[in-house]
C-alpha cells in the first residue's frame, strides 16, 4: 500500500512549523519519521500535509544546564546513546536508550518523536515520566512548557496544542553523591515494543541513607506514569516492603489487554520489575559508594 497523497514543507524554524500548523489542521510534523512513515504506508494516518523539522539546526542537542540535561526535540537517539554527557549526567536514560527499537531505527528516530507520539510502552517517555522531565514547545503565542506530569494522557495522545511544536525536553540532574539506576523490560523479542517496563532511580547520601526513590512504569496503562514509593525509601533493600508498595500504587491502574498479553499478567510483571529495578539501583548506588 502507498500513502496517500500529501503536500510536503520543509519548515525553517519551530515558530514556521507552528505557522504551518495554524494554517492547515490536517498537517502534521515529521521530523525523524520511524513511527509516522510506516503508519503513511498503511493509511492509518492521512495528513494533508507533512511539515519537516529535521533540519532546523537549533532542535538537535543534548546540553548541560545549570539544573538539567536539555535535549533538542530534534536529537537522534543514536547520539543520546553514544553521549558521554548523557552517561554521566543522565544515566537513567543512557541505560533505557539502548532498549530503543532497534539500530537503524535509534539512527533515525529522533528524542522529540518519541515523547510527542507518547506510545505507552515507549522507553524515552518512561524515562521522562519517572523522573519528571519538562516539555517545551512553540505555538503562535510563543515558547511554552509542559510539566510531564500533565503532558501524558492516553494512549498515543498528550496535552501538547494540536498548533505546537515540540523543541526539547529538560531532565532533571540529581546531585545527591550516590544516584543509582535499574531499568527492566519485557518483551517478544530484543527492542521490540515493551509488554511492560519499569525505570528506578535512587540517591543516597554520604552516611548511606536512601534520600531519594522514583520508580516509573510504562506498557501497563494508558500511558507512562510515576508510581509513588517515597513512603518506603527507608527500607529500599526490603524487597517483601517494596512489592507491598508497588503493589498499592498501580492497584487503581486499569492495565492494557491485547493479543500480547492480558492485563492481569501485565499487572503481575509490573510488580516484579518495578521491584528488580529498584533493588539493582540500590545496588548500584551502593556500589559507586564502595568504590569511592
Amino acid at each position: 500500500m502507498k500513502p496517500a497523497a500529501f503536500d510536503y514543507i520543509r519548515a525553517e524554524s519551530a515558530a514556521h512549523a507552528s505557522a504551518l500548523l495554524v494554517e492547515d489542521e490536517n498537517g502534521r510534523i515529521i521530523a525523524g519519521g520511524q513511527t509516522l512513515v510506516p503508519m503513511l504506508a498503511m493509511r492509518l494516518a492521512r495528513p494533508s500535509r507533512l511539515i519537516d523539522i529535521a533540519r532546523i539546526p537549533e532542535l538537535s542537542y543534548i546540553r548541560d544546564e545549570s539544573e538539567t540535561i536539555s535535549i533538542g526535540a530534534t536529537t537522534r537517539q543514536v547520539l543520546v546513546e553514544k553521549s558521554a554527557l548523557i552517561a554521566q549526567k543522565l544515566p537513567l536514560l543512557h541505560k533505557a536508550i539502548e532498549w530503543v527499537g532497534h539500530p537503524p531505527t535509534r539512527a533515525r528516530g529522533t528524542v522529540g518523536g518519541s515523547l510527542a507520539n507518547s506510545d505507552p510502552a515507549a522507553e524515552i517517555a518512561l524515562v521522562a515520566a519517572t523522573l519528571g522531565a519538562t516539555l517545551r514547545y512553540v505555538d503562535e503565542t510563543g515558547e511554552n512548557s509542559i510539566e510531564v506530569d500533565d503532558y501524558f494522557i492516553g494512549p498515543m495522545i498528550t496535552t501538547l496544542p494540536q498548533t505546537a511544536c515540540l523543541i526539547g525536553a529538560d531532565f532533571p540532574k540529581w546531585g545527591e553523591p550516590h544516584v543509582g539506576t535499574g531499568f527492566e523490560e519485557v518483551n517478544a523479542r530484543s527492542s521490540d515494543f515493551a509488554f511492560v517496563s519499569a525505570a528506578s532511580q535512587v540517591a543516597f547520601d554520604a552516611d548511606g541513607k536512601c534520600t531519594r526513590a522514583v520508580l516509573g512504569i510504562g506498557g501497563l496503562g494508558d500511558f507512562p506514569f510515576r508510581a509513588d514509593v517515597d513512603a518506603v525509601k527507608d527500607r529500599i533493600e526490603n524487597e517483601a516492603a517494596l512489592r507491598e508498595a508497588i503493589g498499592l500504587a498501580i492497584e487503581d491502574i486499569e492495565p492494557l489487554s491485547d493479543l500480547h498479553a492480558t492485563g492481569e499478567y501485565r499487572r503481575r510483571v509490573a510488580v516484579t520489575l518495578a521491584c528488580r529495578s529498584l533493588l539493582n539501583a540500590v545496588r548500584e548506588a551502593k556500589g559507586f559508594a564502595h568504590a569511592n
